[in-house]
């Protein structure tokens, strides 16, 4: 029998290993257009794509409420093994771009069920320091996105193939140890039934939709910064003819430096409390998104690399205290419904920003194309300031 000391860290690891198929297309995404004869163009819809199928797959989850009527830890096996399924299908040689845009759409579908069902998995086991709990996994999110970098940075460019089958390998694992060793949480309030008013529930209470109206601000800058990050190196590397970025390492530790972030927001949120850490977590992330552009022109790689690490700190430290307060917030037997339907709309909200930014650069080029990004944090801030 596992002791409950034991659960988080095992929540931690499956979370980590399974979302690492998130961004495992990123991760090797030079090789796809070489490999399958790609436009440039194709980084935005390989990305954006992913968070379609996500998208849709947490809106079937919330509609027909699967995190609260069935086990969590079987969703999540059965999620990572189809999430696996279809990831370690890119490796065949005969795709075409649309044949590609269906499996990671398949692979999106399936996270769908995987990171929010895991916070629902976290939130039947905590409820006393649950900020802290869901700082830890969606640091192992974090990490787990920027893990194909890494891996990419590790092995040969050529071999390509092997960061998606290592991706798919450990999301396997992943799902293996959540099915085997975290059985239901004693804070689960099960659904007794299908609720399909569960949708509009959830947002009839004022705090709920503060929390989540700051989550979606907080989601309009996070992934595009995100997918964003190898194209900012290579455009500094270019504008200082003299720099050589090794480009796949500095993005996992840039991005992945958000997994500390998340941590020690969820131990200043028992200090300061979860709305005020989040409220300066975002406040941070909006002023990087301001003078952003500035920084391009500054001719000290140190200075621009140090900048793009505190980015990647404070732009998703706080999204595992909005995921807390909605939590908190929402009614116990659709808890997990409740966060289904927040990272359904928040990760809507991440398509429009990324598919924003490909489509300027495409046409200007400019780096004031990330003064956009403010307009997330903003619209959060307010959301938070405004709402008790």
């Amino acid at each position: 029998m596992i002791q409950k000391r034991s659960i988080l860290p095992i929540i931690v690891i499956s979370q980590f290993c399974c979302t690492s198929l998130w961004f495992a297309s990123n991760g090797v995404m030079n090789n796809l257009v070489t490999t399958f004869n790609l436009s440039d163009s194709a980084i935005g819809h390989l990305t954006s794509v992913i968070q379609f199928g996500f998208i849709i797959g947490t809106l079937v989850f919330a509609i027909l409420t699967i995190a609260d009527r069935f086990s969590p830890s079987k969703v999540f096996f059965v999620s990572a093994l189809l999430g696996a399924l279809f990831n370690v299908t890119i490796i065949w040689d005969g795709h075409t771009l649309s044949s590609l845009l269906s499996l990671r759409f398949l692979t999106g579908f399936c996270l769908a069920g995987i990171y929010p069902v895991g916070m629902k998995i976290a939130a039947d086991y905590y409820q006393q320091g649950l900020g802290k709990s869901l700082g830890f996994l969606v640091g192992a999110l974090v990490i787990g996105t920027a893990f194909p970098h890494l891996l990419k940075s590790l092995v040969d460019i050529s071999i390509w193939k092997l960061v998606i089958l290592i991706t798919s390998g450990i999301a396997i694992l992943g799902g293996t140890l959540m099915l085997t060793l975290v059985p239901n949480g004693p804070y689960r309030h099960a659904s007794q039934g299908l609720d399909l008013s569960a949708f509009s529930k959830v947002f009839k209470r004022s705090a709920f939709r503060a929390a989540a109206f700051g989550y979606f601000g907080h989601m309009w800058e996070l992934y595009a910064f995100w997918a964003f990050v190898p194209v900012m190196l290579h455009t500094y590397s270019d504008l200082h003819g003299d720099i050589d970025f090794n480009t796949p390492l500095l993005s996992f530790f840039i991005i992945g430096i958000g997994g500390l972030g998340c941590v020690v927001g969820g131990y200043l949120s028992q200090r300061l409390g979860t709305k005020q850490t989040a409220f300066t977590a975002l406040l941070l992330s909006c002023i990087c998104c301001i003078i952003c552009p500035f920084l391009f022109m500054i001719n000290s790689e140190i200075v621009f690399i140090g900048f793009l690490v505190f980015w990647g700190i404070v732009v998703i430290a706080d999204s595992p205290l909005f995921s807390t307060l909605v939590a908190q917030n929402a009614q116990p037997e659709i808890k997990g419904t409740a966060l289904t339907i927040v990272n359904c709309i928040g990760f809507s909200i991440t398509i429009v920003s990324i598919l924003l930014l490909t489509t300027i650069r495409e046409m200007t080029g400019s780096n004031y194309m990330y003064m956009l990004l403010a307009l997330g944090p903003v619209f959060g801030l307010l959301a938070l300031r405004n709402k008790k």
